[in-house]
């Protein structure tokens, strides 16, 4: 049976440096806060802002909260964002997307300020990921990713990496940061053909799942020994959440793998409150 990465554990390493660093901010009058931006009310975006909350809580960092109408005028949600990029006492950004239809996502990422774009959807922060040069924040799911290798002391350099998956938000910034690492990648999709992405998936020695399809890899998809991430948030017919991997035929055959939930997706927060300290030092050039 493979050993369960759990994302507790990573979370509240983290949770614990970060908040020692507000301490030393706190010190210097310097309170690192979030600026959270929800358009509607949609039950994801409550629940993770709610998740937010309590981890700004139990970090020390201040979260504000913004919610508009969601039929409010996409101009007007432009001149809010331009607001925040000018209010000094906001240190990062987290903006709920998708955004409703009427406001263009695309001009909402590229007018948020880089050094304030706490989780990456800026074409500054992009580039940051994918030249290395460290500039801007990566996404934090992908983050939370290499923080769960990195705490269970899972090397990526000169492993075969499957990346699957090639979202913005996961799978193209992921596996940059795995080849940064020296890892040999190959990045699967939802259009790669079945056979092509089960030989891909079979000898790879890391997995990161993240197409967002209920159990799209079976076990039978998958070789031995492997160290498996699974991204994937999606509801089965009974309304559970379960990730992109089929867990239970998984864990028998794999060496290491994420359960879902309560595996990348609770390493999250913790990544997004560490981008918004770093934030607040760059600022104060500590």
């Amino acid at each position: 049976m493979a050993k369960i990465l759990k994302g507790r554990p990573v979370s509240a390493k983290m949770t614990e440096e970060t908040a020692e660093k507000v301490k030393i901010l706190s010190e210097k009058g310097i309170i690192p806060t979030l600026a959270v931006v929800r358009v509607g009310s949609k039950s994801d975006d409550i629940f993770y802002e709610k998740s937010i909350l309590a981890k700004g809580d139990e970090a020390g960092v201040a979260v504000k909260l913004f919610h508009y109408k969601e039929n409010i005028d996409g101009e007007e949600f432009l001149k809010e964002i331009e607001k925040l990029n000018r209010d000094e006492t906001v240190n990062g950004v987290l903006i709920f997307r998708p955004l409703p239809s009427q406001i263009d996502d695309a001009a909402v990422c590229r007018l948020l300020d880089p050094k304030k774009d706490a989780d990456g959807i800026t074409p500054g922060s992009m580039g940051g990921v994918f030249t290395g040069s460290g500039e801007g924040f990566p996404p934090c799911t992908a983050q939370a990713c290499i923080e769960i290798l990195d705490y269970y002391g899972l090397e990526l350099e000169g492993r075969k990496t499957a990346v699957i998956g090639r979202s913005l938000v996961v799978g193209r910034p992921v596996a940059a940061m795995a080849l940064e690492r020296n890892a040999t990648v190959t990045l699967c999709h939802s259009r790669t053909p079945g056979k092509d992405m089960k030989e891909v998936l079979r000898k790879a020695d890391i997995i990161i799942a993240a197409v967002g399809k209920l159990e799209m890899i079976k076990g039978d998809d998958i070789g031995e020994d492997q160290v498996i991430l699974d991204v994937g948030i999606n509801a089965d017919e009974e309304g559970r959440m379960r990730g992109d991997v089929a867990f239970e035929e998984a864990e028998k055959k794999a060496a290491c793998i994420t359960p879902v939930p309560g595996g990348v997706g609770s390493v999250t927060t913790a990544v997004l409150m560490r981008h918004v300290v770093k934030a607040a030092e760059r600022k104060a050039n500590l």
